[in-house]
């Protein structure tokens, strides 16, 4: 949890945010705790509402607690209004959705609405900070919007994690501020001293392209594992043993060397696709970040082939058990989750799909053709098939016996290897993982026929 802080304290920048969402709100909430007076904005009435009451609809740990400490010391405020809020700012931060274009190209349509809005009302001075990820270049574009001499740009790209951006928050491991006049990175700088963090200084377009290197670097990783892993199950190897021996590698480490069903969420998926239209306008192509992107799509469609082999070769009309819906465990973010991804193409496959998930509602599936049910059990009674497609760690602590009882079939594929294979064996079901020795029967086939 974090320390509450000195009701006393007050700091000279008057910081706004805009945007309430999964960056922006921890951005507000945080910067008030520290001390200084925030603005918070969005354009959702409904929301701000249960905001101003101290309500938080992100599943994100601690945020509730600090968005109401704020409110209580009255350094935290919500608006609607981009103009009331910036008026009297020192500091705006841009905490806006960048979404993905049809091209791959990243959508600054809010950006740059937020821009237009607060660019003739600030105040002489005011640093308006890109905290969303761009792509290389915004900044330019930015000064072009905004029009004014006296109002500066500068980019702070976020490294918060969904499920403990709290935590990332108050304890970063490096704080990136993109800067050209030394006057602003000074007034930046300031803003993280108290964090004891590196901070690193560098020219706006390095900052810009940093995050997405970052994550591309990420995924790529990912990619690497999971190829990996499919590897390991043809050959009736263990990928978890080999990545344990990788990651004791100083050079390499242990983080992101987990297999899995496939990468997504709200950052990874949308950057490195991001960062891919980027290398191409600037005409040298990332041909190694594009491969990792289809192949990214290629291990989703692996799961669903792999489940149809261990049900006879289709999943039409069968009754398919899903456990896990978010992109990650800790998060009800569903912005390309992996496990959607897989439902989607089981729901084209003519499944029938009954996804549970600790932290997603109901109604945030409703549109997606996926029944959800109230419980792990619940989703299981009648399934032919059970796939964990999300790492929550309550799962592994479900009684095996419970799920064969509820279970008509007995196939149940842990992509996140998060079971207990003795145990789930020993209740007599089924159990499929990746990378694990399980090796894929299409490919077996193929194998020992040319053979």
């Amino acid at each position: 949890m974090v320390p509450p802080t000195d009701n006393r304290l007050r700091r000279p920048e008057r910081i706004a945010v805009i945007g309430a969402g999964y960056i922006g709100l921890p951005t507000a909430a945080g910067f008030a705790d520290l001390g200084y007076d925030v603005s918070c904005v969005d354009t959702n009435p409904e929301k701000l509402a249960r905001l101003t009451s101290g309500i938080v609809d992100l599943h994100e740990p601690h945020l509730q607690d600090l968005v109401q400490r704020g409110i209580r010391t009255r350094r935290l405020r919500f608006s609607t209004s981009g103009i009331a809020a910036t008026r009297d700012a020192s500091i705006v931060f841009i905490c806006v959705p960048t979404p993905q274009g049809d091209d791959g190209s990243a959508d600054l349509s809010y950006v740059e609405g937020a821009i237009s809005t607060i660019a003739p009302v600030v105040r002489p001075g005011t640093i308006i900070v890109t905290r969303s990820t761009v792509p290389v270049g915004t900044a330019d574009q930015l000064r072009d919007l905004i029009g004014r001499n006296d109002v500066h740009v500068a980019s702070n790209p976020e490294f918060l994690r969904e499920g403990s951006a709290v935590a990332d928050f108050f304890h970063p491991d490096r704080i990136l501020i993109g800067a050209s006049e030394t006057l602003v990175r000074r007034r930046l700088g300031e803003l993280y001293d108290v964090f004891g963090a590196p901070v690193i200084i560098t020219d706006i377009a390095t900052a810009e392209l940093t995050k997405h290197a970052a994550n591309a670097f990420l995924a790529t990783r990912l990619s690497f594992v999971n190829a990996m892993a499919n590897i390991c199950e043809a050959a009736g190897a263990d990928v978890h043993q080999m990545m344990r021996v990788v990651g004791l590698d100083p050079r390499i480490g242990p983080k992101f060397l987990a297999a899995g069903p496939g990468w997504g969420g709200s950052c990874l998926p949308k950057d490195t696709r991001a960062l891919a239209y980027v290398a191409r306008q600037l005409g040298e192509p990332f041909e190694q970040l594009e491969v990792t992107v289809s192949s990214n799509e290629r291990q989703f469609n692996r799961v669903v082939r792999r489940l149809s082999d261990h049900l006879g070769g289709s999943c039409r009309n069968r009754r398919i058990a899903v456990w896990g819906l978010a992109f990650k465990a800790g998060t009800n973010d569903l912005r390309d989750s992996p496990s959607l991804a897989v439902c989607r193409r089981l729901l084209a496959e003519g499944a029938h799909v009954i996804g549970y998930d600790p932290a997603v509602t109901a109604p945030q599936v409703k549109h997606l053709g996926v029944d959800y049910a109230d419980t792990s059990i619940g989703a299981c009674f009648g399934a032919d098939a059970l796939v964990i497609l999300t790492e929550w760690p309550e799962f592994s602590e479900v009684d095996p016996s419970d799920v064969a009882s509820a279970m008509t079939g007995d196939v149940v594929f842990d992509t996140r290897n998060v079971l207990d294979t003795n145990a789930w064996i020993s209740a007599g079901l089924r159990l499929v993982t990746v990378g694990r020795g399980s090796p894929d029967p299409k490919k077996s086939s193929v194998n020992a026929s040319a053979a």
